[in-house]
C-alpha cells in the first residue's frame, strides 16, 4: 500500500488548519453549507454532464483503488515470469495450463492458458495489447473526469460568491451587517479553490499514475510471456526484463531482499495474489 494521496490530503488540510489558527480565525467560518452544497454539489454535476453516466462510475470506482495505492513491484513480476519459463522449458509448454489455474491476475492467466492452447505468438501478442489498451483506457476516463472537476470547480466558487455579493447589495441598508456577509460570500470561492487543488486535481493525477504504472506492469508481463512461448533462457530473459525497468523503479521486490527468492520460488500464484 502506498498512502501518499491520502497521507497529501491531510497534510494540506493540517496546513490549511495551522494557517486558521495562526491568524486566529475560526474555522466554524469556512464550514457554511450553503457554498459546500453549491460547489460539490454543482461541479460533481457539470462534469457527469461533460461526460457520460458510465464515465462517472468508472471515476467512482478509481477512487478506493487510488486511495489504497496498491502496486506490484517489477522485481516480483520479473522473479514471477521467470520461474513461468524454468517451468516451461523442464516440463513443456503445456505444464503452464496448470499454472494458469493457480493465477488470480486475469491478465496473466489468460495469457497462460493462451500459451497453452497453442496460439500463435503474433496472434497472442495483439489479444495482450489489445487488453492492455482496454485498461489504459479505464484509466484515463477516471483521470480525465477528476480533472474536469478540478477545472470547473473554481468557477462554481466564483458563481456562488456572485450569487452571495448580489444578496449583500440588496442589504447595503444595514451597514453592520455588511462585513460577516461579504467575508461569507467569498467562502465559495475558497472551496472551489480547495476542492480543486486539494481532491480533484490529486486525486486525478493520482489514478493516471497507477494506470502508467499497472500499463508498464502489464506490457513487462507481455514480453515475459511472450518470451516464455519462444524458449527464452530464464535468466537471459529475467536481465532482459529488467532491463525494460527504469532505473528508479528497481529495487528491492515488496517483501525485501530476503524474501525475493522465496518469493521466485512460489511462483506466479503469488503473483497473481498481489495483482488483485
Amino acid at each position: 500500500m502506498d498512502p501518499a494521496t491520502i497521507v497529501g490530503i491531510l497534510v494540506a488540510f493540517g496546513a490549511l488548519y495551522a494557517m486558521i489558527t495562526l491568524e486566529h480565525a475560526s474555522v466554524q467560518a469556512l464550514l457554511l453549507p450553503a457554498p459546500m452544497i453549491l460547489v460539490f454539489g454543482a461541479t460533481i454535476a457539470i462534469g457527469i454532464a461533460g461526460g457520460t453516466f458510465k464515465d462517472f462510475l468508472v471515476a467512482v470506482k478509481a477512487v478506493p483503488a487510488a486511495m489504497m495505492g496498491k502496486t506490484i513491484p517489477p522485481q516480483d513480476t520479473i522473479d514471477s515470469v521467470v520461474v513461468l519459463a524454468e517451468k516451461a522449458r523442464s516440463e513443456g509448454l503445456l505444464a503452464l495450463e496448470e499454472e494458469a489455474n493457480t493465477v488470480e491476475d486475469p491478465f496473466l492467466r489468460g495469457a497462460l492458458q493462451n500459451i497453452a492452447d497453442g496460439t500463435d505468438g503474433e496472434e497472442l501478442r495483439e489479444i495482450l495489447e489489445d487488453e492492455i489498451d482496454s485498461a489504459s483506457q479505464t484509466h484515463r476516463t477516471a483521470s480525465k473526469f477528476f480533472a474536469s472537476l478540478g477545472g470547473y470547480a473554481p468557477t462554481v466558487g466564483i458563481i456562488g460568491t456572485v450569487v452571495s455579493l448580489t444578496h449583500v447589495l440588496e442589504n447595503l441598508s444595514s451597514p453592520d451587517k455588511l462585513g460577516p456577509m461579504i467575508a461569507a460570500a467569498f467562502v465559495a470561492t475558497l472551496w472551489g479553490l480547495l476542492s480543486a487543488n486539494f481532491l480533484w486535481l490529486p486525486i486525478g493525477t493520482r489514478i493516471k499514475r497507477l494506470g502508467e504504472m499497472e500499463t508498464a506492469r502489464m506490457t513487462l508481463l507481455m514480453e515475459g510471456v511472450l518470451a516464455v512461448q519462444a524458449g527464452s533462457q530464464p535468466r537471459l530473459l529475467g536481465e532482459r526484463l529488467k532491463a525494460m525497468v527504469p532505473q528508479h523503479a528497481q529495487g528491492k521486490s515488496g517483501k525485501g531482499d530476503k524474501d525475493s527468492a522465496k518469493g521466485a520460488a512460489d511462483g506466479p500464484a503469488s503473483q497473481g495474489k498481489a495483482a488483485a
